[in-house]
């Protein structure tokens, strides 16, 4: 089943169960999607796609949430996080930063890279390898670290 049919019944589901935060989460998902869809040149979302734009969402939802508790609001942060939580349940498990680390010290190796000014030589194939499995500043940061040794 694809992601785009499965957040189309979850959609019903919660709607059918009166949940309304779960609802509109569901639907900023449906939402993006639909974008992708018609911004594309088929009408067909594929799942990497889908995947990615539903990263995107989880991380403006947590940026959100970051400045509302800077505001003082922890009705709307709330609401965020909640949101963010809902989404994070149709990505696939982020590796850990341990796994990151092993793949990263595997392209340097592969790439032959020996300092931090070759960080652009080993990014690319990385984040061929990685995209959508890790967060990025986290990638960046092992990189740095490891190309610093």
């Amino acid at each position: 089943m694809s992601i785009v049919t499965q957040i189309n019944d979850d959609i019903k589901k919660a709607m059918l169960a009166k949940e309304k935060e779960r609802l509109a989460a569901l639907r900023a998902i449906k939402s993006a999607l639909l974008l992708l869809a018609t911004g594309g040149a088929g009408s067909e979302v594929s799942d990497e796609a889908a995947i990615t734009a539903m990263q995107k969402l989880v991380k403006q939802r947590n940026d959100s949430a970051r400045i509302y508790h800077e505001q003082n609001r922890p009705d709307m942060a709330e609401e965020e996080e909640y949101q963010a939580k809902v989404i994070e349940e149709y990505l696939p498990a982020m590796m850990s930063e341990d796994e990151v680390r092993k793949v990263v010290q595997e392209k340097i190796a592969a790439v032959g890279a020996t300092g931090p000014s070759e960080m652009g030589k080993v990014m690319g194939p990385i984040m061929g390898v990685l995209q959508g499995k890790a967060d990025g500043k986290l990638i960046s940061q092992i990189v740095k670290e490891e190309l610093s040794k």
